[in-house]
């Protein structure tokens, strides 16, 4: 992909990291290959990221490390 497809901006090739929601649950992913906008952000997953994502999410395994959310309401 050359151009996200939502604004036309140029897309650019980088690891990322991807916050998950998933029902009650937040899986946060470091290191996902991604394109991204330059202009706007937008990210694209290819088939072999969302798979491995959707893998690891159904399976919950034991993660490679643990981190504090803080959460407010409004």
């Amino acid at each position: 992909m050359k151009r996200y497809y939502f604004c036309r901006g140029t897309v650019k090739k980088q690891a990322i990291r991807h916050v998950h929601l998933w029902g009650e649950k937040i899986f946060i992913f470091n290191n996902v290959p991604a394109e991204v906008c330059t202009q706007c952000g937008g990210t694209y997953f290819g088939p072999d990221a969302l798979e491995q994502m959707d893998e690891i999410v159904a399976a919950a395994p034991e993660p490679e490390e643990l981190i504090q959310v803080p959460v407010y309401f409004l």
